[in-house]
């Protein structure tokens, strides 16, 4: 999975990808100063690894833990005018064409030290800023896509009805609104999909908070986040409040000081883990587990893949030649504390094709090639 971190040059972006990964992206008080894409790479985390690592420990070796990862791409902040290459617009559109979806760091804190390329604190404007350039450079590719299958359905008038879906799209890019919001069927979708609209991506908002907000638990309080909450239910989108600065104080922290410091805040989980229990909720992904002597391990599918597909995510032969399929909730096989007491107890079920895979299943798959 691959998450793009776009905003506005000085609303906190790259503080929080510095955060998150420790990567030490530039985070200077000035616009562009992140001039390439910078990408850092972050494990998954998941409890339920660690628990199978104890598990199948034999004497003094301990197998691997493998988790699933994240990458996390902060790409250069743009400036009105983006579509039409202004500020480093083109590259910024390039890069996040590349992303599974779009973290917008959105500025919902007032620091007159910290200069808003606006000059001023509006998140709602902030968005439609970046909306609009994105619009912009989709409605130049829907309409170079309409001009080629203008031109093929001379030949093939099979796609009349692509053509006519399309202009649809077109006229809603048109109208100011993201493709997210076009209703389609399978056919349409397919469509839509194959052109990497970069309005057609899921968003998460990070509406990034001043430390008192945040830790004062005043979030619903502050009107710039209560107006970006507003606009991410409206459009189906996830908002996440957050502190881009204590997320940086937090990450040059061990294990222990940082539990210690989440707990005088009253909160469970940082920033980084919130961030992707949001990412995983927006794409529908779930992780089943893989667990033995040599390897302890964490696989993302879809929400909703059969027993062959996710086999398939680990070796295309798996897939292939798929026979069945061995699963236990880890939740059992964490109560009965190993393998064999789940399968004494009848936990251990064998599964065919058309299974469909659960969060947490730990899996053996049986297959021949």
């Amino acid at each position: 999975m691959k998450l793009g971190i776009v905003g506005l040059p000085n609303v906190g972006k790259s503080t929080l990808f510095n955060a998150i990964t420790n990567a030490g992206a530039g985070a200077a008080n000035y616009p562009f100063c992140t001039i390439e894409p910078n990408v850092g790479v972050v494990a998954v985390p998941d409890s339920r690894l660690t628990r199978l690592c104890e598990m199948y420990t034999v004497g003094d070796r301990v197998p691997p833990i493998v988790p699933a990862v994240i990458e996390f791409v902060d790409i250069a902040g743009l400036v009105k005018g983006a579509s039409k290459g202004e500020g480093l617009g083109n590259k910024f559109l390039a890069n996040i064409r590349e992303v599974d979806a779009i973290v917008h760091v959105v500025r919902c804190f007032e620091n007159d030290d910290i200069i808003h390329v606006e000059g001023s604190v509006d998140p709602l404007r902030d968005i439609e800023t970046i909306d609009l350039e994105l619009i912009f450079s989709d409605i130049e590719m829907v309409q170079r896509r309409i001009d080629r299958t203008t031109k093929a359905l001379k030949g093939d008038k099979t796609l009349a009805a692509e053509l006519d879906f399309l202009k649809k799209v077109l006229e809603v890019l048109e109208s100011g609104k993201s493709a997210r919001t076009i209703e389609c069927d399978e056919d349409e979708k397919a469509i839509l999909d194959s052109m990497t609209l970069l309005t057609a991506k899921p968003i998460i908002y990070a509406a990034n908070l001043s430390e008192s907000d945040f830790s004062g638990g005043n979030a619903e309080g502050n009107p710039h986040f209560s107006k970006v909450a507003e606009l991410a239910k409206k459009e189906g989108s996830e908002v996440l409040p957050i502190c881009a600065q204590m997320e940086a104080d937090m990450s040059g922290m061990d294990e222990e000081e940082k539990l210690m410091f989440l707990a005088d805040l009253g909160l469970e989980h940082s920033g980084l883990d919130r961030l992707i229990q949001k990412s995983y909720s927006l794409l529908g992904l779930i992780s089943f587990l893989t667990a033995g002597e040599k390897e302890v391990r964490a696989w993302t599918i879809k929400k909703g893949w059969k027993a062959p597909q996710a086999a398939g995510r680990i070796h295309t032969d798996f897939e292939k030649g798929f026979i069945r399929a061995q699963v236990v909730a880890f939740k059992d096989l964490d109560e009965c504390g190993s393998l064999a007491n789940a399968k004494t107890k009848g936990l251990v079920r064998t599964e065919g094709k058309e299974y469909v895979m659960l969060d947490g299943d730990v899996v053996e798959f049986l297959f021949n090639v």
